[in-house]
């Protein structure tokens, strides 16, 4: 299943970051070898992880970062930004990184704290009936995604259910039973209005 669900969303995702015509994008803890290597064909990546990755690629840099511990970027300076598949794995131990059965949270508030205003965030996780499958990772009920991100718009919602077809424009109170789909999610930072 998860191979499928890697496939649509790493060209879902690669799509998406094509359309902001960003020339550098960053990104905390999505795949090397389908998304990153997807979006290195036409922009620079700054990708996060708590693991090293001993790679010499022309326009990756990777920066060794424990989320949890704070992402080494100011406030609000990224406009394009992503998480495939890895938020639901913060807290759990499995990369190396510490237990808190909040690190979704975490993770999901400083990738909040990094965006700019009028930012993109691309996000997918596992989504259906919540759970915890220590230590492998959070399932999310889907409606409750947006809730973690106060400061973020919802701009669209497209799901991989769990037959593993790729629905477009879908809603998320539709897939809150889901057993294991997953939810990907296109966020816009608001701005504050003084």
């Amino acid at each position: 299943m998860l191979p499928r669900h890697y496939f649509h969303q790493d060209l879902w995702a690669a799509r998406k970051v094509r359309e902001t015509g960003t020339s550098v994008h960053y990104d905390f803890g999505s795949r090397i070898d389908g998304f990153i290597a997807h979006v290195l064909v036409f922009s620079d990546v700054r990708l996060f992880d708590v693991r090293p990755l001993a790679a010499n690629v022309s326009g990756l840099s990777t920066i060794v970062s424990d989320i949890l511990d704070g992402l080494p970027v100011p406030d609000e300076s990224v406009s394009s930004l992503s998480s495939l598949h890895a938020v639901e794995h913060v807290g759990l131990g499995r990369y190396g990184d510490r237990l808190d059965p909040l690190g979704h949270e975490k993770a999901l508030a400083e990738l909040e704290r990094i965006l700019a205003p009028g930012g993109t965030l691309l996000l997918s996780l596992p989504v259906g009936r919540e759970r915890l499958e220590f230590n492998a990772q959070r399932v999310i009920d889907p409606t409750r995604v947006y809730l973690m991100l106060p400061h973020c718009e919802l701009v669209e919602f497209s799901v991989i259910d769990d037959e593993d077809r790729l629905c477009l424009d879908a809603s998320p109170r539709d897939h809150r039973n889901a057993h294991y789909a997953c939810g990907l999610f296109q966020f816009r930072k608001r701005r504050e209005i003084d």
